[in-house]
């Protein structure tokens, strides 16, 4: 399991999957997230700008990523 300090308060989605090393690009992130492909505590989740706390978890390629203060 991948983990992503936050910085501030929330961290955003696609800047999430860029920090875990799981995209390698903005562009990759919102192809993925538009794409069905990415999962946010279990549902799937279209919005790249989605706002992301402490204790959430991603899917994404069968890998998890877990967001931390």
């Amino acid at each position: 399991m991948e983990i992503v300090k936050m910085r501030d308060d929330h961290i955003k989605l696609g800047q999430a999957l860029k920090a875990s090393g799981a995209v390698g690009s903005g562009v990759d992130a919102k192809i993925c997230i538009q794409s069905g492909k990415v999962k946010v505590n279990g549902q799937v989740e279209y919005q790249r700008g989605k706002k992301l706390y402490d204790g959430d978890m991603i899917e994404f390629e069968g890998e998890q990523i877990k967001i931390e203060k």
